[in-house]
C-alpha cells in the first residue's frame, strides 16, 4: 500500500512580499515533514512537494484556504516514497523562467488560451485545422510526446519567445499548446495570441492531468517530471517508447543526468551504455574527479532528509 503522494501544482496569484512569504511557507513545509521543491515569485506560486498522504492533504488545505490560491489545481501521484530528499522554497524573479515578466505584454491573469479539459483536448488532437504544440525543451519531448506534435529546438523555457517566428506558419490553425502540468503554457499560450494567433488553446493540467483523466491516449513514450522518478507512464491506452539512447541509439525508456556535475546534462540512455559509461554521458565525463558514484538510476542529490512514516498508536 503507498503511504506517500506526490503534488504538482502551481497558481498565478499576486503574493505581497514574496521574499517573506518564501520564508515562512518553506518553515510551514518543514513542520509538515514535506520535501520538494517551491518556486514562490511576485506573479505566484510553483511547487512539487511529496510527504505521506496526510502531510499532503494538510497541505492542499493550507493553500486552498488561502483566498490568493483557492482555485490551485492540485495533480496528485500515490508514490511508495517520497520523490525527493529535502525541502526547497525559494524567491525567484519568475515561477517558471520565461524572460517574459511585462505585465503589461504577458499576464495570465488577464489573458491565456482557451484551457481545455484532457477529454476536450483528446478530441480535438486529430483535427485537421489543429496543430499541437509542445513548448517543452528538448530533453523533455525527446523522452515523450503527443502523436504528430510540433516541436520546438530549445534548451530552457526561456528560448521559447525567440521561436514565435517559426511558428507563424500556423496562425491560420487552431494551435493547441502543452506542457507537463501546464505553468509553461499560460506564458506560452499568451505569448501567441500576444503575437496575432487567434485560436490559441491550452491542457488543462497538462500530460500529467491528460494521463489520469484521458488515460494518456497517443502521448508517445515518457513524460519527465522535475524529481527523483524522472520520468512517468502516462498512456494506458496505447503506450509506445520513442525515446533513444544518446550513447548507442538503442530504444531506450530511461533518463538520467550526466554523472559529471559539471556537465548534469539530461539524457536518455539505455543500461548498457550506463553501465559502461558510469552513468556519464560522454567517455570524457567518465575522468572528472567531481563524479558522482552511478547507482543505475541516473538522479542526484546532495543531501539526504528522512521523511517520517505517519505515527501509529500502541
Amino acid at each position: 500500500m503507498m503511504t506517500y503522494q506526490t503534488l504538482l501544482y502551481y497558481c498565478y496569484s499576486y503574493i505581497a512580499d514574496a521574499e517573506q512569504f518564501a520564508t515562512d511557507h518553506l518553515a510551514f513545509c518543514k513542520s509538515l515533514n514535506l520535501v520538494g521543491r517551491i518556486i514562490v515569485a511576485d506573479e505566484g506560486l510553483n511547487g512539487t512537494v511529496s510527504g505521506t498522504k496526510e502531510a499532503c492533504e494538510a497541505y492542499m488545505a493550507y493553500i486552498k484556504a488561502d483566498e490568493r490560491f483557492r482555485k490551485t489545481d492540485f495533480k496528485i501521484d500515490d508514490v511508495d516514497a517520497p520523490s525527493f530528499v529535502k525541502m526547497h522554497c525559494r524567491y525567484k524573479s519568475e515561477i517558471v523562467h520565461s524572460g517574459l515578466r511585462d505585465p503589461n505584454i504577458i499576464d495570465p491573469n488577464k489573458q491565456t488560451g482557451k484551457h481545455l479539459e484532457p477529454i476536450e483536448f483528446q478530441k480535438m488532437i486529430d483535427r485537421e485545422d489543429v496543430v499541437i504544440l509542445d513548448v517543452r525543451s528538448n530533453y523533455e519531448h525527446n523522452l515523450g510526446r503527443f502523436k504528430n506534435a510540433v516541436t520546438l529546438d530549445i534548451e530552457n523555457f526561456r528560448e521559447f519567445p525567440e521561436k514565435i517566428n517559426e511558428l507563424a506558419k500556423y496562425k491560420d490553425k487552431k494551435v493547441l499548446t502543452y506542457c507537463t502540468g501546464g505553468i509553461k503554457c499560460e506564458k506560452a499560450s499568451a505569448l501567441l495570441l500576444h503575437h496575432g494567433f487567434s485560436d490559441v488553446y491550452q491542457l488543462h493540467g497538462g500530460i500529467i492531468k491528460y494521463g489520469k483523466e484521458a488515460k494518456g491516449e497517443d502521448f508517445e513514450g515518457k513524460c519527465y517530471v522535475f524529481d527523483n522518478r524522472i520520468a512517468v507512464d502516462v498512456n494506458k491506452v496505447n503506450p509506445s517508447v520513442v525515446s533513444t539512447c544518446y550513447n548507442c541509439g538503442k530504444i531506450t525508456p530511461k533518463m538520467i543526468n550526466c554523472a559529471n556535475p559539471e556537465c548534469n546534462e539530461h539524457v536518455t540512455q539505455c543500461d548498457d551504455c550506463g553501465n559502461d559509461l558510469q552513468g556519464c554521458c560522454s567517455i570524457s565525463c567518465t575522468s572528472n574527479p567531481r563524479k558522482r558514484p552511478y547507482d543505475g538510476t541516473g538522479y542526484y542529490v546532495k543531501v539526504s532528509q528522512q521523511v517520517k512514516a505517519p505515527a501509529t498508536g500502541s
